[in-house]
């Protein structure tokens, strides 16, 4: 049975490493799209919100109010810094871990600023939230320390090795 030219080329290595690649690149593509689409309405309502509430009398900016707007507007900032994840990616093909752990910190500092009604007689949630920040800005310290001595080890798209790969179509001989 012969395998056709288009099939050894997504199947060797090389190739299916290629097409991985481009997957990952446009489904990054999309998801950027649809968060920002996700962003923009969030911040429409949320300046709609702030808006009316300016001309309504009765509401007070303090208390429960204010922390609900406080909760949304960290909301949205945690939803630029997805983004801009997002499209870190898409320029280094490689994830930097350092603002995933960013955006971490800052979702886990949004449950601390506006915890809810009540968290006070919680315990097991406040020693939960307080080893999640631990943890976080520890492993934030680790990988800044480590990064620091060392560049990262992949900064492109995955590539197929010409050396390795003998049925490169461009191995450096002349056909002729």
């Amino acid at each position: 049975m012969k395998t056709r030219p288009w099939f050894r080329r997504v199947t060797d290595d090389g190739g299916f490493l290629h097409l991985i690649d481009r997957g990952e690149q446009q489904l990054a593509k999309l998801l950027a799209l649809v968060l920002c689409v996700v962003i923009a309405a969030a911040t429409f309502e949320l300046v709609g919100v702030v808006i009316g509430s300016l001309f309504t009398s009765n509401r007070r900016w303090m208390g429960d109010d204010l922390t609900a707007v406080l909760g949304d507007l960290l909301n949205l900032l945690i939803a630029l810094e997805v983004l801009q994840n997002i499209t870190s990616y898409l320029r280094r093909h490689v994830v930097q871990i350092e603002l995933v752990l960013l955006t971490a910190i800052t979702a886990v500092a949004r449950k601390v600023i506006v915890l809810p009604p009540g968290a006070e007689n919680k315990p097991q949630l406040l020693v939960g939230l307080g080893i999640a920040v631990l943890c976080l800005a520890a492993a934030f310290w680790l990988v800044r320390s480590l990064s620091l001595r060392k560049p990262p080890s992949r900064t492109g798209p995955a590539i197929r090795n010409r050396e390795l790969d003998p049925s490169s179509p461009d191995d450096g001989h002349d056909e002729h």
